[in-house]
């Protein structure tokens, strides 16, 4: 069977089916290929939605316990894990379902398979329920995402390593839990299963937990995952892990290990991501992999072949699902002829812990990294009214401001709803703003994000809930 298409869409997650419902908003004939029921990849069904909704659940869990400390006391948590899977796949199957819904509104044609290329024009889809189906395009968007990375020599079939897939099946509470690496996904995952009762470890071979953040916020984060999890050990790096019985037995290599072999009772592996190129049949176009494995664009997204584009994980950079739907945005105005590019000022970053950590914008790191002249001011939460009034001051606000222009260059956020935050300094770096910009916008009050309006009146000079001495 052959059918012919304006644009093919090959993935439908975030990037995918965003780029194919503003396609399809803009008049053109598309068709969607992804092996899921519905639309929205790893990030609605085994990625971003499943965690977040874990993290809630751990949220309050801590919370519950806090509360002593105000005077109410809640017995200790009952967790039913079989309806707690079932909260965590009803987010799933609604949102899934809503993208399912609004696909059929816009007529795409959605097909369920796996999608390889034949040319620059044809791709071969092998059907989930069985057979091919020949899709004949005028233009073609990658958008096939990305998978864990594995660490080699792992006994992954014994179903005691997991990846983040597995942590997200709730299959078990295990007692102990090791985490291997100390990103944003570990760090998740872990505070999870930490809050629905593992013991949980974590293992980093970098010097530090998060190492693309700014140390200053890394350390108010850190000291809260020291008071819920077991150990977190960096700078140290895993030899080998074998099953023992019903445990892994772990190796560990580094500074302050005072105990080289230890057991845990499930080890979850998350070293990062690479992207799914594997399959596609890019060799029969004129795609171009690079030396790293991601496929090579310009900035309107579109790869070495004209007929062909390429957005999200599978192109490098930030892998969110965020700058997937912007690429993929973009790509879509390229094809219907208008003169965009990808380039934005600012992508936020969001690390969904409790506290939350983000960022946005040129960094305290990298500035100092490119030796790049910055200003950097920071408004602890303890002076913030909204964050006492929560017992929330636990956190910090910081602006990277440009000392000859005051233009707001970055902004990085560590505390409670810090990913919310994040979106106001997103906005001043994208609109280069000042900082008399975001200093003179009158801010609600009580509210953290006061906490963002005087991180600005400190770049100009003073403000009224932080006393500084004056330089003399």
């Amino acid at each position: 069977m052959s059918t012919k298409t304006q644009l093919a869409v090959i993935g439908g997650g975030p990037g995918g089916y965003v780029a194919a419902f503003v396609a399809a908003d803009r008049g053109m004939q598309v068709t969607l290929i992804d092996r899921n029921a519905n639309p929205g990849g790893v990030c609605l069904h085994i990625g971003c939605i499943p965690s977040k909704a874990l993290l809630h659940v751990a949220k309050l869990i801590r919370e519950t316990r806090e509360a002593e400390h105000w005077g109410v006391t809640f017995g200790k948590p009952k967790i039913d894990l079989d309806k707690l899977r079932e909260y965590k796949d009803s987010v799933v199957n609604k949102l899934t379902g809503g993208t399912a819904q609004l696909s059929k509104m816009r007529k795409i044609n959605y097909l369920r398979g796996t999608a390889a290329f034949v040319n620059s024009s044809t791709v071969k889809v092998d059907l989930v329920e069985g057979g091919t189906e020949e899709i004949n395009f005028e233009h073609a968007i990658l958008a096939t995402g990305s998978e864990p990375a594995r660490i080699p020599g792992l006994p992954y079939e014994s179903g005691k390593v997991w990846d983040s897939t597995g942590a997200l099946a709730l299959e078990t509470i295990p007692e102990k839990l090791l985490v291997i690496g100390g990103g944003y996904i570990g760090l998740e995952l872990g505070s999870v299963y930490s809050a629905l009762g593992s013991k949980v470890s974590v293992v980093e071979m970098m010097p530090g937990i998060l190492p693309g953040a700014d140390r200053d916020m890394v350390r108010v984060l850190q000291k809260s995952l020291e008071n819920s999890f077991e150990k977190i050990l960096v700078s140290t790096k895993v030899i080998s892990v074998t099953e023992s019985g019903k445990k892994l037995k772990v190796k560990f290599e580094g500074e302050g290990i005072s105990d080289n072999e230890q057991e845990f009772d499930r080890v979850l592996v998350s070293v990062g991501r690479k992207p799914v190129t594997k399959g596609l049949g890019l060799e029969n176009t004129k795609v171009v992999v690079n030396e790293k494995g991601f496929v090579s664009v310009d900035d309107k997204c579109q790869t070495d072949d004209q007929s062909i584009y390429a957005i999200g994980d599978i192109v490098g950079g930030a892998m969110l699902a965020h700058k997937a739907s912007a690429e993929g945005k973009v790509a879509v105005e390229a094809i219907a002829g208008h003169k965009v590019a990808f380039e934005p000022n600012a992508i936020p970053a969001v690390v969904f812990t409790d506290p939350e950590l983000a960022w946005t914008g040129l960094s305290e790191t990298e500035a100092k990294e490119k030796g790049i002249n910055v200003e950097v001011t920071r408004f602890p939460w303890t002076a913030g009214s909204r964050a006492v009034t929560i017992d929330r001051t636990d956190g910090l606000t910081k602006l990277i401001v440009d000392p000859e222009t005051n233009r707001v260059l970055g902004m990085g956020v560590v505390g409670a709803g810090a990913g919310e935050l994040i979106a106001e300094g997103t906005l001043a770096v994208e609109m280069a703003a000042l900082a008399e910009d975001v200093a003179k916008t009158i801010h609600p009050h009580p509210t953290l994000s006061e906490t963002v309006m005087e991180s600005a009146e400190l770049a100009l000079g003073s403000s009224p809930h932080l006393f500084r001495p004056k330089r003399k």
